[in-house]
């Protein structure tokens, strides 16, 4: 992997919050390293947004078309096993839309937007809940997310091999100039987590029966420190 690489002596160091370290003699150096980790791992939940967007020339209409269909949609899901509470409102608004006729914006009426995060535990059946949910009135189908309940464990593996990559780097380049290396770290400094991102397919559907098909594959946790050893001339 590659990675940044410093190195410099320390004449008087002072040690700040890590006193406990052995203070550095005249002659002792630093490098620092930064390493990096990555864990592929296998997705076992998925968040997808679906939703219904109705347009009417009357608000009131656009309402009432939009809550009949969401509706429709909500029981369509319960009926397939995904429980209550993995289906919970993300997005709700109302929106003024316009045409421009002759350079003129002319009013054409309301639309109204209501957007489901739906929580899939069993991901065999992402395709079978889409087309569902389609079939039964709803129009818009956003950002398939595959997750973990296992996360932070897969995180903590990256972190472990970003770890053992900052001390390989640092037995290297100390080997290479004939250097002996202390090997437990003076600073360790965690970046930021990483991951795989989400399947964007931000699209409108209309309603027919279709067999659609989601691959979740495997996802990545990244992980990254930087690093700083003690090492010193033989």
């Amino acid at each position: 992997m590659k990675g940044e690489i410093e190195l410099y002596t320390n004449q008087n160091s002072n040690r700040g919050i890590n006193s406990h370290v052995p203070p550095l003699r005249h002659h002792d150096a630093v490098l620092k390293v930064i390493g990096r980790g990555e864990k592929a791992y296998t997705p076992d939940m998925a968040e997808v947004t679906i939703g219904v967007m109705t347009e009417k020339k009357e608000l009131i209409e656009a309402q009432q078309l939009n809550s009949k269909l969401i509706s429709n949609v909500i029981s369509s899901l319960l009926s397939l096993g995904i429980p209550q509470h993995n289906i919970q409102t993300f997005d709700y608004r109302i929106d003024s839309e316009y045409d421009y006729i002759g350079g003129k914006q002319v009013f054409r009426g309301y639309k109204v937007t209501h957007l489901l995060k739906v929580t899939i535990e069993e991901l065999r059946n992402i395709g079978k809940i889409v087309d569902t949910a389609v079939q039964n009135g709803a129009n818009y189908v956003a950002s398939i997310i595959f997750k973990s309940r296992n996360k932070e464990a897969f995180y903590r593996q990256a972190l472990t091999m970003a770890m053992h990559d900052a001390i390989q780097k640092a037995q290297a380049l100390t080997g290479e100039i004939k250097a002996t290396l202390n090997p437990v770290p003076l600073y360790i400094t965690e970046g930021l987590e990483s991951s795989s991102l989400p399947i964007n397919i931000s699209a409108s559907f209309v309603k027919g029966v279709s067999t659609t098909q989601f691959e979740p594959g495997q996802l990545i946790a990244k992980a990254e420190i930087t690093a700083s050893f003690q090492y010193y001339m033989t």
